[in-house]
């Protein structure tokens, strides 16, 4: 865990990213007590135990772009049995509602353009009067039942 705590601040020295830390937070305890057989040999017991360390490193004033190749560099190299959460801020303009708003405009022509082969026909019917019609249609019935669809045998 130190190891790693000092290669990710090595790491962001060498980005030349303004890196804190490593701060050791508190550490997290958990027990468990289960049975080691079945139920008959309750009095024979076994405990678990998982402690957890983590350290607290913050990255402040770094461009976001290098701040994002430094979690994914640290990422790439990481342990196993180390874990990794970062919470990133990024400061936006105030005009932030427009930017937005153009990128979902860029993102819906996107989505219109990739769904535009799905859906329904442009030859199908509109109302439900010419597709009735299109289903009480010779070719369809002879291809199905007699009974024409939309009406019960009590309708005549």
């Amino acid at each position: 865990m130190e190891f790693f705590a000092d290669f990710a601040m090595r790491a962001a020295y060498y980005l030349g990213l303004p890196a804190k830390g490593p701060i050791p937070l508190p550490r997290k305890i958990e027990r468990w007590t289960v049975p080691r057989a079945n139920f008959v040999f309750k009095k024979s017991q076994e405990n678990f135990e998982r402690i957890t360390l983590r350290r607290l490193i913050q990255i402040q004033d770094g461009d976001p772009e290098v701040v994002q190749l430094w979690l994914a560099f640290l990422q790439k190299h990481q342990y196993h049995g180390v874990g990794m959460k970062a919470n990133v801020f990024e400061f936006e303009k105030l005009d932030v509602a427009k930017a937005m708003d153009e990128q979902v405009q860029k993102e819906k022509e996107k989505v219109d353009e990739t769904w535009k082969g799905f859906g329904r026909r442009k030859d199908a019917p509109e109302q439900p009067e010419e597709l009735l019609e299109i289903i009480n249609s010779e070719p369809v019935r002879k291809a199905g039942t007699d009974m024409p669809m939309g009406r019960t045998a009590w309708d005549k």
